[in-house]
């Protein structure tokens, strides 16, 4: 009868101690991912916010902080190399993103809706300027306008980035066809309206949140690329980031740090656009 009673006294004084140790356990790695995912953060984007600040410097050398101005701001709109530069980055941009919108809803579109020989092929290759590091796709397409003798200039750029694009372009608009309900466009086929008609009138603007996401990527990529285009660019065909490298060859300055922050606020600008389209959608 004793040995009967003794264990459930056990099990009771025993209990509030491993509930305890998991509350202690459960805080210290919680308090641990929170210092952990801080660190991270600060490694990550302290930097950047150090050249924002820095870009309004009215000293110019850049580790000694003299005031607050907006002076290297107004060198860059007198500055002709760099808006030559910038001229040349909204061109390839505005263009490949036009085509690589166009060509990867198109793919998006055939991947989802169709069954073909060779879809699985075309479907792993559509993904690789995904998967393949930059420099390969910058030498990649090098090769390929050395083997064809075509001149390197702003429309090799073009090509290059219109080929990344189209992959980044088919990834968004694939989600979106992939959350699409099919039944509505059965229902407008039942209703009388061709292939044409439900595309325009129902798919199309279902899918244009989708659209409108990827091509605002796309955009980014390819105004802020720098790898594929140092290798694929020509004489007379700078472009905004190849122009801030060479910039940094002299020296860094407030100006290259001003150029900098504008790049990041136009991309960060871009970028939170798609995602609100996306999530609005």
């Amino acid at each position: 009868m004793t040995t009967a009673t003794a264990t459930p006294r056990r099990r009771a004084v025993g209990t509030p101690r491993r509930l305890n140790r998991h509350r202690l356990r459960a805080s210290f790695n919680k308090n641990a991912l929170t210092w952990l995912a801080l660190g991270i953060f600060l490694f990550l984007y302290l930097p950047i916010f150090i050249l924002v600040i820095y870009s309004f410097n009215a000293n110019k050398v850049v580790g000694v902080w003299t005031g607050f101005s907006f002076h290297w701001y107004g060198e860059l709109v007198r500055n002709e190399a760099v808006l030559d530069s910038l001229r040349v980055s909204l061109w390839v941009a505005i263009w490949s993103t036009l085509a690589s919108t166009v060509l990867g809803t198109m793919a998006a579109l055939a991947l989802e809706r169709y069954r073909f020989r060779g879809r699985l092929t075309f479907d792993g290759v559509l993904y690789l300027p995904v998967i393949i590091p930059d420099i390969v796709m910058a030498l990649s397409t090098l090769l390929f306008f050395v083997i064809f003798a075509i001149p390197l200039s702003r429309y090799t750029i073009l090509i290059a980035h219109i080929a990344f694009n189209i992959s980044f372009v088919a990834i968004v608009v694939r989600a979106r066809l992939a959350h699409m309900d099919t039944h509505l466009e059965e229902a407008a086929a039942d209703l009388g309206a061709n292939e044409w008609t439900t595309f325009r009138r129902v798919t199309l603007p279902l899918l244009t949140p989708g659209i409108v996401a990827g091509a605002l990527l796309a955009f980014t990529l390819s105004l802020d690329d720098f790898v594929i285009t140092f290798f694929v660019a020509g004489p007379g065909s700078t472009t905004l980031p190849i122009r801030v490298y060479s910039m940094i060859k002299f020296g860094v300055t407030p100006e290259v740090n001003a150029v900098s922050t504008l790049m990041l606020v136009g991309s960060s600008v871009l970028v939170i656009i798609s995602l609100l389209v996306q999530r609005r959608s």
